[in-house]
């Protein structure tokens, strides 16, 4: 792989007349952790979904895994990328078992149908939402769990397959306070367990990027405003360009902050 989980080279994405992204280079090395940022309409979620080989872009080249994106079969590599988003989420039925909803990951699907899956299958599922905090709701229907307990759920169910490279769509939005600290406390374990894959997280906000972080890409309007080791990327000029407005931004030696200045 060159040292490289995810290049991309020239990307653009249009639909119609709206162009979702613009001549983005950006190459993710084994081992890193980004978040991407930017505002409502950046086209955050379009890269993620490039990343994930589930959207094909207009133009430029992608290689994901050491795989030229166009060029093999999408089906083998997924099981090796651990996605979580809330496209995920809605196309899982309400009431699948919690424990099938993380176990059916194991080979790239998203329900349980005639798949047989072996005891330590089940296993790794039962110690996955034990390290998430939701092995109590094994048994439960997927969609009697709340907002943030599903988040974990989700992100038990993208690292069943002990994927290459983990994506996560705005794992924290929709959370109270309470659970968005929770949750980041999780992510910010994960950044330093030596073993976990390389990862990329999308989000709104600075706040909720966790400590161990190393890497950072902005965008605006599809395109890349600065990318690169967080603490080139996150300053008070590109944060303001990339969000349209005047921010201070700190750093507390662990987590991010921004305000209007």
């Amino acid at each position: 792989m060159n040292g490289h989980v995810l290049h991309m080279s020239g990307v653009g994405v249009r639909r119609g007349q709206t162009v979702l992204l613009d001549a983005v280079d950006w190459t993710v090395a084994e081992g890193e952790l980004w978040v991407v940022v930017g505002p409502n309409g950046a086209g955050k979620t379009t890269l993620l979904r490039i990343a994930a080989t589930q959207l094909h872009p207009t133009r430029g080249t992608v290689e994901v895994l050491g795989e030229r994106l166009g060029r093999g079969d999408v089906f083998e590599l997924r099981p090796m990328i651990g996605f979580a988003s809330s496209a995920v989420a809605a196309q899982l039925e309400d009431d699948m078992r919690v424990r099938d909803v993380v176990v059916s990951a194991a080979y790239g699907y998203l329900g349980t149908g005639k798949e047989e899956y072996s005891a330590p299958d089940y296993a790794r599922a039962r110690a996955l939402l034990g390290r998430w905090g939701v092995l109590r709701f094994e048994d439960r229907a997927f969609g009697t769990l709340s907002e943030g307990e599903r988040k974990r759920v989700l992100i038990a169910r993208a690292l069943m397959s002990n994927p290459e490279l983990l994506l996560l769509d705005e794992p924290a939005a929709g959370l109270d306070l309470g659970a968005r600290e929770d949750l980041v406390r999780r992510l910010g374990t994960l950044a330093k367990d030596e073993s976990a894959p390389a990862l990329v997280l999308v989000t709104h906000h600075v706040e909720e990027i966790p400590p161990g972080f190393t890497h950072g890409l902005l965008l605006r309007g599809g395109k890349v405003v600065a990318a690169g080791p967080l603490e080139q990327v996150m300053t008070a000029d590109h944060l303001s360009t990339t969000f349209g407005i005047g921010l201070k931004v700190e750093f507390d030696g662990e987590r991010w902050s921004a305000r209007a200045s």
